[in-house]
């Protein structure tokens, strides 16, 4: 598997045609380009790339993925945020960039007593529940309930990111923050 960096608007448009909850960026891919596995495929040359090496994403090593958390507390972006919701969409849109995969199984078993909180679309969090005021996570392809109070919101950052394996008191300052 190798890893490619695409900018934010290219990165949502590939994003916004996501079928189902888990699909991943290839998967997509492969659809809108009507490509197949064992389709013969012309090789980059390594003068159009600028590179011979592979680069690595950044963000798959744990150190990184802390430092980037650190990063957005510290952001000009997530300072000018005056409202809770807008914070927590912030962290939620971040933490799907560092680890989708994660991101994916830590919502997955993340529901409330009546509520569901997270859903690939809008009429699903709406089914589940009145009032929910659903809010698309940008960047994603994730839907969230925004209807809760503070200490919910801080709950669901919470369990996602001990779900996702970051440090509990990293867990605990970004969770203060919101």
């Amino acid at each position: 598997m190798k890893t490619i960096e695409v900018d934010e608007e290219l990165y949502r448009y590939i994003a916004s045609h996501t079928q189902h909850i888990g699909e991943s960026a290839s998967d997509i891919l492969r659809r809108m380009l009507k490509f197949t596995a064992g389709q013969p495929v012309r090789p980059v040359s390594t003068a159009a790339s600028g590179s011979a090496e592979p680069e690595k994403a950044t963000a798959s090593r744990p150190r990184d993925r802390v430092r980037a958390m650190r990063e957005l507390l510290l952001s000009d972006e997530y300072a000018e945020q005056n409202k809770a919701v807008n914070r927590f969409m912030l962290v939620l849109s971040t933490l799907y960039t560092l680890d989708a995969a994660g991101f994916a199984a830590a919502t997955d078993a993340l529901h409330g007593r009546t509520r569901t909180y997270f859903a690939g679309d809008q009429q699903t969090l709406l089914a589940n529940g009145t009032h929910t005021k659903p809010k698309h996570v940008p960047g994603t392809p994730y839907w969230v309930i925004t209807n809760t109070n503070t200490g919910r919101k801080r709950s669901m950052i919470e369990h996602i990111m001990l779900a996702m394996q970051f440090p509990a008191e990293l867990t605990e300052k970004v969770c203060g923050t919101i």
